[in-house]
Protein backbone atom coordinates (compact mmCIF):
# COMPACT_ATOMS: atom_id res chain seq x y z
CA UNK A 1 0.00 0.00 0.00
CA UNK A 2 1.34 3.78 -0.61
CA UNK A 3 1.57 5.85 2.26
CA UNK A 4 -0.60 8.70 1.98
CA UNK A 5 1.67 10.75 3.14
CA UNK A 6 2.82 10.00 -0.45
CA UNK A 7 -0.61 11.41 -1.67
CA UNK A 8 1.19 15.14 -1.91
CA UNK A 9 3.59 14.25 -4.73
CA UNK A 10 3.20 13.42 -8.76
CA UNK A 11 3.92 10.03 -9.31
CA UNK A 12 5.77 11.59 -12.43
CA UNK A 13 7.83 14.28 -13.25
CA UNK A 14 5.78 17.39 -14.28
CA UNK A 15 2.43 15.47 -13.70
CA UNK A 16 -0.03 17.98 -11.89
CA UNK A 17 0.28 18.25 -7.99
CA UNK A 18 -2.19 15.86 -6.61
CA UNK A 19 -5.61 17.04 -5.59
CA UNK A 20 -5.93 16.95 -1.51
CA UNK A 21 -9.68 17.64 -1.59
CA UNK A 22 -11.60 15.82 -3.98
CA UNK A 23 -14.37 17.93 -5.07
CA UNK A 24 -17.61 17.57 -4.23
CA UNK A 25 -20.55 17.21 -7.04
CA UNK A 26 -23.52 16.47 -7.58
CA UNK A 27 -24.61 12.77 -9.06
CA UNK A 28 -27.51 12.26 -8.72
CA UNK A 29 -27.90 11.91 -12.30
CA UNK A 30 -25.26 10.30 -14.62
CA UNK A 31 -26.47 9.96 -17.76
CA UNK A 32 -24.22 6.59 -19.48
CA UNK A 33 -24.04 7.77 -23.79
CA UNK A 34 -22.66 5.40 -26.77
CA UNK A 35 -20.19 7.87 -28.38
CA UNK A 36 -20.34 5.43 -31.43
CA UNK A 37 -23.91 6.44 -32.03
CA UNK A 38 -24.20 10.18 -34.07
CA UNK A 39 -27.87 10.64 -32.94
CA UNK A 40 -27.02 10.45 -29.48
CA UNK A 41 -24.03 12.67 -29.24
CA UNK A 42 -25.91 15.36 -31.07
CA UNK A 43 -28.91 15.60 -28.01
CA UNK A 44 -25.71 15.70 -25.56
CA UNK A 45 -25.80 19.67 -25.51
CA UNK A 46 -29.68 19.07 -24.26
CA UNK A 47 -28.74 16.77 -22.02
CA UNK A 48 -26.29 18.31 -20.17
CA UNK A 49 -29.18 20.98 -19.16
CA UNK A 50 -31.08 17.87 -17.39
CA UNK A 51 -28.51 15.57 -15.53
CA UNK A 52 -25.54 16.01 -13.09
CA UNK A 53 -22.98 14.53 -15.08
CA UNK A 54 -22.28 12.75 -18.78
CA UNK A 55 -20.75 9.69 -19.23
CA UNK A 56 -19.22 8.20 -22.53
CA UNK A 57 -19.31 4.40 -22.47
CA UNK A 58 -16.72 2.37 -23.68
CA UNK A 59 -17.23 -0.95 -21.98
CA UNK A 60 -19.46 -3.76 -22.07
CA UNK A 61 -22.44 -2.66 -24.08
CA UNK A 62 -20.41 -1.20 -26.65
CA UNK A 63 -19.86 -4.30 -28.80
CA UNK A 64 -16.28 -5.10 -29.75
CA UNK A 65 -16.05 -4.15 -33.65
CA UNK A 66 -17.51 -0.32 -32.39
CA UNK A 67 -15.27 0.02 -29.56
CA UNK A 68 -12.87 1.94 -31.68
CA UNK A 69 -15.67 4.13 -33.18
CA UNK A 70 -16.39 4.68 -29.27
CA UNK A 71 -13.51 5.96 -28.84
CA UNK A 72 -13.35 8.55 -31.49
CA UNK A 73 -16.81 9.53 -30.78
CA UNK A 74 -15.83 10.82 -27.09
CA UNK A 75 -12.76 12.25 -28.14
CA UNK A 76 -15.15 13.86 -30.73
CA UNK A 77 -17.80 15.06 -28.26
CA UNK A 78 -14.80 16.28 -26.06
CA UNK A 79 -13.27 18.69 -28.46
CA UNK A 80 -16.24 20.04 -30.34
CA UNK A 81 -19.75 19.87 -28.01
CA UNK A 82 -20.42 22.37 -25.66
CA UNK A 83 -21.88 20.67 -22.60
CA UNK A 84 -21.72 23.90 -20.11
CA UNK A 85 -20.89 23.21 -16.84
CA UNK A 86 -21.79 19.57 -16.47
CA UNK A 87 -18.78 17.15 -15.97
CA UNK A 88 -17.65 14.79 -18.75
CA UNK A 89 -16.53 11.45 -17.38
CA UNK A 90 -15.63 7.90 -19.32
CA UNK A 91 -16.03 4.20 -18.13
CA UNK A 92 -12.91 2.81 -20.28
CA UNK A 93 -12.85 -1.06 -21.38
CA UNK A 94 -11.24 -3.36 -18.23
CA UNK A 95 -7.69 -4.00 -17.44
CA UNK A 96 -7.08 -6.77 -19.25
CA UNK A 97 -8.76 -5.85 -22.21
CA UNK A 98 -7.44 -5.17 -25.34
CA UNK A 99 -8.62 -1.53 -25.46
CA UNK A 100 -7.70 -0.29 -22.18
CA UNK A 101 -4.53 1.11 -22.78
CA UNK A 102 -5.54 2.69 -26.16
CA UNK A 103 -8.47 4.19 -24.69
CA UNK A 104 -6.49 5.48 -21.52
CA UNK A 105 -3.57 6.80 -24.54
CA UNK A 106 -6.11 8.26 -26.47
CA UNK A 107 -8.49 10.01 -24.38
CA UNK A 108 -6.20 11.85 -21.84
CA UNK A 109 -4.17 12.93 -25.01
CA UNK A 110 -6.72 14.76 -26.96
CA UNK A 111 -9.35 15.36 -24.25
CA UNK A 112 -7.90 15.11 -20.91
CA UNK A 113 -8.27 19.02 -19.84
CA UNK A 114 -12.12 18.21 -20.66
CA UNK A 115 -12.43 14.98 -19.23
CA UNK A 116 -13.00 14.82 -14.99
CA UNK A 117 -13.67 11.07 -13.91
CA UNK A 118 -12.09 7.90 -15.44
CA UNK A 119 -14.51 5.05 -14.41
CA UNK A 120 -12.52 2.02 -14.06
CA UNK A 121 -14.93 -1.82 -14.13
CA UNK A 122 -13.96 -4.70 -12.08
CA UNK A 123 -10.89 -2.98 -9.93
CA UNK A 124 -9.74 -6.51 -7.77
CA UNK A 125 -7.37 -4.83 -5.56
CA UNK A 126 -5.22 -1.50 -5.11
CA UNK A 127 -2.72 -2.93 -7.63
CA UNK A 128 -4.84 -1.94 -10.25
CA UNK A 129 -5.73 1.73 -8.67
CA UNK A 130 -1.56 1.87 -8.23
CA UNK A 131 -1.33 1.15 -11.90
CA UNK A 132 -4.50 3.37 -13.39
CA UNK A 133 -2.58 6.07 -11.23
CA UNK A 134 0.96 5.68 -12.56
CA UNK A 135 -0.39 5.70 -15.87
CA UNK A 136 -2.63 8.85 -16.00
CA UNK A 137 0.36 10.79 -14.08
CA UNK A 138 2.75 9.92 -17.35
CA UNK A 139 0.34 10.97 -19.52
CA UNK A 140 -0.94 14.35 -17.89
CA UNK A 141 3.22 15.06 -17.89
CA UNK A 142 3.24 14.15 -21.18
CA UNK A 143 0.58 17.02 -22.58
CA UNK A 144 1.15 19.16 -19.95
CA UNK A 145 -2.20 18.53 -17.93
CA UNK A 146 -2.61 21.26 -15.42
CA UNK A 147 -5.26 19.26 -13.31
CA UNK A 148 -4.83 15.73 -12.43
CA UNK A 149 -7.98 13.21 -13.76
CA UNK A 150 -9.65 11.34 -10.72
CA UNK A 151 -10.79 8.01 -10.45
CA UNK A 152 -13.76 6.01 -9.97
CA UNK A 153 -13.57 2.22 -9.42
CA UNK A 154 -16.35 -0.28 -9.78
CA UNK A 155 -16.45 -3.51 -8.02
CA UNK A 156 -17.56 -6.17 -9.55
CA UNK A 157 -16.00 -9.77 -8.61
CA UNK A 158 -15.71 -10.86 -4.80
CA UNK A 159 -12.17 -10.11 -4.87
CA UNK A 160 -13.03 -6.60 -5.72
CA UNK A 161 -15.33 -6.43 -2.36
CA UNK A 162 -12.99 -8.10 -0.03
CA UNK A 163 -10.17 -5.16 -1.18
CA UNK A 164 -12.83 -2.51 -0.60
CA UNK A 165 -10.72 -0.77 1.86
CA UNK A 166 -7.53 -1.33 0.35
CA UNK A 167 -9.28 0.09 -3.24
CA UNK A 168 -10.42 2.98 -1.16
CA UNK A 169 -6.93 4.22 -0.32
CA UNK A 170 -4.99 3.76 -2.98
CA UNK A 171 -4.85 6.96 -4.31
CA UNK A 172 -5.93 10.31 -3.82
CA UNK A 173 -7.20 10.34 -7.21
CA UNK A 174 -10.01 7.89 -5.78
CA UNK A 175 -13.62 9.96 -6.76
CA UNK A 176 -15.76 7.48 -5.57
CA UNK A 177 -16.95 3.45 -5.70
CA UNK A 178 -19.75 1.68 -7.73
CA UNK A 179 -20.62 -1.83 -7.06
CA UNK A 180 -21.99 -4.13 -9.93
CA UNK A 181 -24.12 -6.45 -8.63
CA UNK A 182 -24.79 -8.40 -11.70
CA UNK A 183 -21.12 -9.03 -12.73
CA UNK A 184 -20.72 -10.01 -8.93
CA UNK A 185 -23.44 -12.42 -8.97
CA UNK A 186 -22.04 -14.48 -12.05
CA UNK A 187 -18.00 -13.80 -10.61
CA UNK A 188 -19.70 -15.96 -7.44
CA UNK A 189 -22.28 -18.42 -9.92
CA UNK A 190 -24.85 -17.28 -8.59
CA UNK A 191 -28.53 -16.70 -10.01
CA UNK A 192 -30.39 -12.83 -9.96
CA UNK A 193 -33.38 -12.12 -11.93
CA UNK A 194 -30.72 -10.85 -13.97
CA UNK A 195 -28.04 -13.00 -14.52
CA UNK A 196 -29.34 -16.90 -14.94
CA UNK A 197 -32.74 -16.25 -14.00
CA UNK A 198 -34.51 -15.97 -10.27
CA UNK A 199 -34.44 -18.21 -7.78
CA UNK A 200 -37.95 -20.20 -7.51
CA UNK A 201 -37.90 -19.17 -3.70
CA UNK A 202 -37.86 -15.72 -4.24
CA UNK A 203 -40.96 -13.97 -3.75
CA UNK A 204 -42.58 -10.89 -4.17
CA UNK A 205 -45.31 -10.19 -1.48
CA UNK A 206 -48.07 -7.01 -2.41
CA UNK A 207 -48.39 -4.03 0.21
CA UNK A 208 -50.51 -4.64 3.32
CA UNK A 209 -53.48 -3.72 2.91
CA UNK A 210 -54.12 -0.54 5.60
CA UNK A 211 -57.88 -1.45 6.69
CA UNK A 212 -56.09 -4.52 7.63
CA UNK A 213 -52.23 -4.39 8.32
CA UNK A 214 -52.07 -7.86 10.18
CA UNK A 215 -54.07 -10.06 7.19
CA UNK A 216 -51.85 -11.85 5.07
CA UNK A 217 -50.22 -11.10 2.11
CA UNK A 218 -50.45 -12.37 -1.13
CA UNK A 219 -47.77 -12.73 -3.56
Amino acid sequence: MRSPRDFTKPLAMGAPQPVLEIPVKPSRCIHFFDPSNPKMAAKLPELARQTDILLGNLEDAIPADRKVDAREGLVKVGREVDLGDTPLWTRVNSLDSPWFLDDVVRLVGEIGDRLEVVMIPKVEGPWDIHYVDRLLAQLEARHKLRRPLLVHAILETALGVTNVEEICAASPRMQGISFGPADLAASRRMKTTRVGGGHPAYLVRTDPDPKHPDAPRPT
